[in-house]
């Protein structure tokens, strides 16, 4: 007669030496050894630290895989935005330093949630380190916050495109060409020579004379008695010579205009001429401009407006005394010639 036997949880059973829920090694180890010790040494020093080590295996792997496809979506996102506009170099250079910032916030991101996890099945209490890593972000804040101000004036400038490497900007009391922008300080290069460091965050205003277009404007003076309407037609007619031919038609936008009397004053009537052209043309297309004035309004015999001449007469009283030379300074010499009645001399002003 045969008679059951019922195990019991005792310290030689699976559930003793492996627990209630064993895994696979230390089940399969208790099975071909029918050892408590073993399977303990098996679920302690083996099962465990595996079992571990495969999660955050897992961890790594999915962050690295979310952080590939972030990565190629702000790599398509950007490349097509770069190509939105052919043959704007500039708009290339803006959407890839947008996708690099993007690119490195996506990196932190992915990252610092898989450290936290990570920090979780390793048995860390998260709580402390949160609440630290809180009050040293805080303390930071407060102690580097020109350099976070600077870091946002910087990607703020980029994303609204302000300016860009290559432009000509004015910036408080430095005027020059953007060499280099980074997220933290803007390099320019005036016309002396001399390079700017500005850091971003200090630049309330800036004055871009690259964007867009650009204005020639001269301001050619005349004489007073001057016919104006003929000298406005003679001002169009060269305007217009300039405009008709192809090289410099290209860097212009427009036909240029004469708008007319600018200044008055007793003597001279100021003139003003504008050409809209594409940006930073300008002074080369001013400086040929205002050579076609001067050459049709000298053709048409309209003389310039030169300087004044002052006259400067002697006073009555030193009328004899110039006369006389015994009365002038040592080593002058006396002209007998003169008219003490006459100017003594005219000064061009």
């Amino acid at each position: 007669m045969f008679h059951a036997t019922v195990p019991v949880q005792g310290s030689g059973t699976l559930t003793a030496s492996c627990g209630d829920d064993p895994g696979i090694a230390c089940r399969l180890t208790w099975d071909i050894t029918h050892s408590t010790s073993a399977a303990q040494v098996v679920r302690v020093y083996l099962a465990g630290p595996v079992s571990q080590g495969l999660r955050i295996l897992f961890v790594i792997v999915v962050a690295l895989f979310v952080r590939a496809v972030a990565h190629r979506v702000i790599n398509r996102l950007t490349e097509r935005a770069a190509t939105a506009e052919a043959g704007t170099e500039r708009r290339e250079q803006r959407a890839r330093a947008l996708g690099s910032i993007l690119r490195s916030g996506v990196s932190i991101v992915v990252f610092g949630i898989a450290a936290l996890t990570i920090l979780g099945d390793l048995g860390f209490n998260l709580t402390p380190l949160l609440l630290s890593t809180t009050v040293l972000g805080v303390a930071l804040g407060f102690g580097a916050q020109n350099l976070v101000r600077d870091y946002l004036s910087g990607i703020l400038m980029l994303v609204e495109d302000h300016y860009g490497v290559g432009d000509t900007i004015n910036v408080k009391d430095a005027t020059g060409t953007v060499e280099a922008m980074t997220l933290l300080t803007t390099r320019l290069r005036d016309v002396n020579g001399v390079v700017w460091h500005i850091r971003n965050g200090t630049i309330e205003s800036v004055g871009n004379e690259s964007q867009g277009w650009s204005r020639a404007v001269i301001d050619y003076p005349v004489p007073y008695g001057e016919d104006l309407a003929r000298i406005r037609a003679l001002m169009e007619q060269a305007a217009g010579s300039l405009f008709r031919e192809r090289g410099w038609r290209t860097l212009m936008l427009e036909k240029p205009e004469v708008w007319g009397a600018q200044e008055l004053s007793s003597k001279e009537v100021i003139m003003r001429i504008v050409a809209k052209t594409a940006p930073m043309r300008q002074w080369e297309v001013a400086r040929e401009l205002r050579a076609r004035v001067k050459a049709a309004l000298d053709a048409a015999g309209v003389a310039p407006a030169g300087p004044d001449t002052i006259v400067i007469t002697a006073p009555p009283g030193d009328a004899a005394a110039s006369a006389d030379p015994g009365s002038l300074a040592p080593g002058a010499a006396a002209d007998s010639g003169d008219d003490p009645g006459e100017p003594a001399r005219k000064l061009a002003a």
